[in-house]
């Protein structure tokens, strides 16, 4: 991972090392065939200085690595998201910004910007459908997770809206984390029409276990159950939303990281280590090999 990503656009200026003039220098041979006609794309200092510049940004970059495992003891959440994948979020428009992506794929976007920042949270994805499955166990691994996420595609759980059994199933999950406070986030586009357990059921339990459910209706309120998600998210100390486009379920998402926030956020408290002499040392190693080399070929 890395602290400033932003200085990766330096890397825009990388055309400058072969395109920008440099400074000449006039050599005179007393025959114009013992001048060499070297093209600069097979110089080995053109991309000796290449090497040189990648590694200073990527040293700006300030790359590092995070110790998920020693944040267990933390007091973070486990938190697990139940996504409908059902055939109705096939549906496209959803997004004003790009009206050809399917309501699906735009909640997989924000749903992976919602949790990309969430260090501390044991973070877990159901997917439903007419039955669901659990598609990321509890992980600290937020890259893991939002590749987990992208494997999965509407459809694959079924076509129907098993909405008790993403209670359910999401439950299962949170049972393997050990956090005080467990919390899953639904989010729908569709009634309750199939699988084993009623909605009902899920609350009461998820009230036994003291979990709280945020719902998030995908859509216009004709789309789904809202009375439903509603009674869901009341009994068991969530709160419901309703999401009729991207724009609104993105400030959805923001308000819930407000209510439920993780509990390390500043960087002072990552229990990260900082991966920047590493590509300092080796740019220093190269910039010294070259003024070696130059100093070499200017005494010849």
């Amino acid at each position: 991972m890395f602290g400033s990503p932003w200085a990766f656009l330096l890397l825009l200026l990388l055309p400058c090392l072969f395109l920008c003039r440099e400074h000449s220098r006039r050599y005179y041979f007393p025959r114009l065939e013992w001048a060499g006609r070297e093209h600069p794309l097979f110089s080995w200092e053109i991309w000796l200085k290449v090497l040189i510049f990648l590694l200073m940004v990527t040293a700006l970059a300030e790359p590092f690595v995070y110790d998920s495992s020693a944040n267990r003891h933390k007091k973070g959440r486990d938190l697990v998201l139940a996504i409908d994948a059902s055939g109705s979020m096939a549906q496209s428009g959803f997004d004003t910004k790009d009206r050809f992506k399917s309501k699906y794929e735009t909640t997989l976007d924000l749903a992976e910007a919602f949790t990309q920042n969430r260090f501390d949270d044991n973070i877990g994805i159901v997917v439903f459908g007419t039955f669901a499955y659990t598609a990321s166990p509890l992980t600290y691994d937020l890259a893991a997770l939002g590749k987990l996420l992208k494997m999965t595609t509407v459809g694959i759980a079924g076509e129907s809206t098993a909405i008790g059994d993403a209670l359910m199933q999401a439950m299962r999950t949170l049972s393997f984390g050990k956090a005080k406070s467990k919390v899953i986030v639904l989010l729908t586009d569709g009634f309750h029409n199939a699988g084993k357990h009623s909605p009902k059921e899920a609350v009461a339990l998820a009230k036994k276990q003291g979990i709280r459910i945020y719902t998030i209706g995908i859509g216009t309120k004709r789309d789904y159950d809202a009375a439903l998600l509603e009674t869901i998210a009341k009994e068991t100390g969530g709160k419901s939303y309703g999401a009729a486009s991207a724009a609104s379920l993105k400030k959805i998402f923001k308000e819930i990281a407000a209510l439920e926030p993780s509990q390390i956020r500043g960087e002072n408290y990552l229990n990260r280590q900082l991966l920047i002499t590493p590509p300092l040392l080796a740019a220093l190693a190269l910039l010294l090999l070259w003024l070696y080399l130059s100093y070499a070929r200017e005494r010849q």
